[in-house]
C-alpha cells in the first residue's frame, strides 16, 4: 500500500498548532528538508525518545539522505515498540503505529523513499 505522505503523525484532540512536545517536523519533511527534519527532531527534547512519529520521520528523513540502515533501525523499533498508538498519516488516514512501522520498512525495502517523497503528521 503506497502512503503518499507518510510523516508520522499522531494528532492531539483540539491541538492546531504543533508544540514542542509534538513536532515531529512536518512542515520540514513536507518540503523535502530532511536535514532540517533531523536536525529540529533531534533537538526536541520535549519528545520522548520512544515516540512512533518522532522514530517514523527520523527514518524516513535518514531514507531520503541515503542512510537505509539507520531508517531501518528507526523502523524496527517502532515495530517493536511496546506501546501502540493511532497515528495519522499526512493524508488523513489513522494507522496503528506498529502497522505503521511495518509499512515504512516495506517501502525501504522496495526502495521507495529515494523516488517519493513522505511525511507523518502530529
Amino acid at each position: 500500500m503506497a502512503i503518499t505522505a507518510m510523516i508520522a503523525g499522531l494528532l492531539l484532540a483540539g491541538q492546531a498548532a504543533a508544540t514542542p512536545a509534538n513536532d515531529v517536523a512536518f512542515d520540514e519533511l513536507a518540503a523535502g528538508a530532511d536535514r532540517a527534519a533531523i536536525e529540529k527532531i533531534e533537538a526536541n527534547s520535549a519528545l520522548n525518545e520512544n515516540d512512533p512519529a518522532r522514530l517514523i520521520n527520523l527514518g524516513i528523513a535518514h531514507a531520503r539522505e541515503g542512510r537505509e540502515d539507520l531508517a531501518r533501525e528507526y523502523f524496527s523499533a517502532v515495530v517493536a515498540n511496546p506501546d501502540r498508538y493511532q497515528m495519522e498519516t499526512a493524508e488523513g488516514k489513522w494507522v496503528d503505529s506498529r502497522n505503521l512501522g511495518r509499512q515504512a520498512l516495506a517501502m525501504l525495502n522496495r526502495g521507495e523513499f529515494s523516488t517519493a517523497r513522505y511525511a507523518a503528521n502530529r
